[in-house]
């Protein structure tokens, strides 16, 4: 999402960003995600070309939305079932492929019954044109409604040291139990946790934090002490905190795959890294007594 969209535009490089994602296949990274909603429509572009440039489409698991429209400057939920079908199409257009591996509901319309916008999902997939289908930031009722339907084969929401919603929800004990993937967004906390943002930090005005409560300067500085526990914890490890954080998150169960977003290579092979770093109980621990953040997340 980042290279195109949601952060400051300025650092905006396409050609670092199919260099990116090259790199990342190389050193073994198999997913791939991306939405229609990401620019509109530029991100999917992007991704079809880096994969049709490298020639490695069947090297990776290739995942993209539905169910988001941007208009009149926002963004809202589009879960009609004609919206659906005509949306897949371009999707695959866009990324330059006959099918698509895991194809997500981006999220549920409230205007919409589950019932028919997963129909809608159910007949893609009928028509051979995704493999596998997924749900992002739906509540347990829904996943369980929609997995009734058609199996769900993986929830994306967001999850982090700071984001523990969904394992508090019991959707993330759910994935677990039935055989679904749960698939964290914003692994790092929009870069919070990483340790490279401050209190004095100012966002363009395009960036998404600029308008996220989490990121006012009150927020920032209410959080320190999360950041300054998961900074204690790499320092101990030798790691760097965005790994550790990374590192959380799949030690939440072997169902767990996150998905850290970059646009930068030094920061892609510090995060692949993570996969490497092994938490040990008592950092763990210590982890899991971090403070809830003190805003909200949207």
């Amino acid at each position: 999402m980042g290279m195109t969209t949601a952060y400051d535009a300025n650092e905006r490089d396409d050609e670092e960003s199919v260099r990116v994602i090259h790199r990342a296949v190389e050193l073994g990274v198999a997913l791939v995600d991306t939405a229609e909603v990401y620019g509109p429509y530029e991100n999917e572009e992007l991704v079809g070309h880096a994969l049709a440039e490298g020639n490695l489409r069947d090297q990776v698991v290739l995942a993209t939305k539905t169910g988001l429209v941007r208009e009149h400057g926002g963004i809202r939920p589009d879960g009609r079932p004609e919206r659906i079908r005509e949306a897949i199409d371009g999707s695959l257009r866009r990324l330059r492929t006959d099918n698509i591996d895991l194809y997500y509901l981006h999220r549920v319309d409230p205007e919409v019954p589950i019932e028919e916008s997963w129909g809608a999902m159910k007949e893609v997939v009928q028509a051979g044109k995704t493999m596998r289908l997924g749900i992002s930031e739906a509540t347990l009722g829904q996943i369980e409604k929609a997995h009734t339907l058609h199996p769900v084969s993986a929830v994306q929401s967001e999850m982090s040291l700071w984001t523990c919603d969904w394992i508090e929800a019991g959707v993330v004990s759910w994935c677990a139990e039935n055989g679904v993937a749960f698939v964290p967004y914003a692994p790092l906390g929009r870069g919070y946790l990483t340790g490279a943002l401050s209190s004095r930090n100012g966002f363009d005005e395009n960036d998404l934090r600029a308008r996220n409560p989490r990121f006012s300067r009150e927020a920032m500085e209410g959080n320190r002490r999360i950041v300054e526990t998961v900074k204690a914890v790499a320092e101990r490890l030798g790691a760097t905190p965005a790994q550790v954080a990374i590192a959380w998150t799949l030690a939440q169960g072997e169902h767990m795959i996150p998905i850290p977003g970059t646009k930068k290579m030094r920061r892609l092979e510090e995060n692949v890294a993570a996969a490497d770093l092994d938490l040990p109980e008592d950092a763990l621990a210590e982890l899991h007594r971090i403070p809830a953040s003190v805003a909200p997340r949207y």
